[in-house]
């Protein structure tokens, strides 16, 4: 592994630095503001009462989970336009989206949530790479934090949450194996992948791609094991996090 700086002063194996700042969003149910070094994402989870119709037709017992991702016009040097004034969400929205509803979804029993949903926002109020992996990780404490409120006020049963769950980006740049990407890192990328993994270190998805290039089977699994690494950090930060705001809580109370 290369030891040679990079453009942050961070080694080839290094996170940027990871914070979580609970109560970002009042009204929602569970709240984060979730940074990965200068990308700022707030994750807002809330918890309604009622399914989507399919559900009740198709005779589904429990609850949903669905996320919603967007990227605020300031959130980029150049002014992002939001979607609904083009009419339509973007393809690549749709796909952010989906994959942090599949990523979330992978580590509840929906069954054991009730005939509730539980919606995720994710909006980016400041994009430096790897926001799609910042959501997921901000998500899931999100999530963490409102099924807890839920819990304490006997309004479920049981924490639907089987695991934790976080992302993160890595690539090759330049020839170098790198982990969690920052922007202009990622706009020069060879090789750029998404890795979203459990707590107990489990795969839940792996996106990659060569960016007008090819890689080969030993560079994949380096990569895998690079992220593996970052991932074991993201996950003990987690942890970390909710022991404090869950003793707070208790304090509290």
């Amino acid at each position: 592994m290369s030891t040679t700086a990079r453009h942050d002063g961070r080694t080839a194996d290094q996170l940027r630095t990871i914070t979580f700042e609970a109560d970002i969003a009042p009204h929602a149910t569970g709240s984060v503001l979730v940074s990965f070094g200068k990308t700022r994402v707030i994750c807002a989870a809330t918890i309604e009462p009622g399914v989507p119709t399919w559900m009740k037709q198709q005779g589904v017992k429990g609850g949903w989970l669905t996320a919603e991702y967007s990227m605020l016009p300031y959130s980029t040097h150049e002014r992002k336009s939001r979607d609904i004034s083009r009419g339509k969400i973007d393809g690549r929205t749709v796909e952010i989206q989906r994959l942090i509803g599949r990523s979330l979804r992978a580590v509840i029993d929906l069954s054991k949530l009730g005939q509730n949903t539980l919606w995720l926002d994710c909006d980016v109020l400041q994009a430096d790479g790897g926001t799609r992996t910042a959501s997921i990780t901000g998500a899931y404490l999100a999530a963490r934090l409102a099924v807890q409120k839920l819990l304490d006020s006997q309004k479920l049963r049981e924490n639907p949450l089987t695991d934790s769950v976080a992302a993160v980006s890595v690539g090759v740049v330049a020839g170098r194996e790198l982990l969690d990407i920052a922007y202009l890192e990622d706009k020069d990328a060879e090789v750029d992948f998404n890795i979203v993994m459990t707590g107990q270190g489990k795969f839940v998805e792996v996106q990659g791609s060569g960016e007008e290039t090819t890689f080969s089977h030993d560079q994949l699994q380096s990569l895998l094991v690079l992220a593996q690494k970052g991932l074991k950090e993201v996950s003990a930060a987690q942890t970390a996090f909710l022991t404090k705001q869950l003793l707070s809580t208790l304090k509290l109370g």
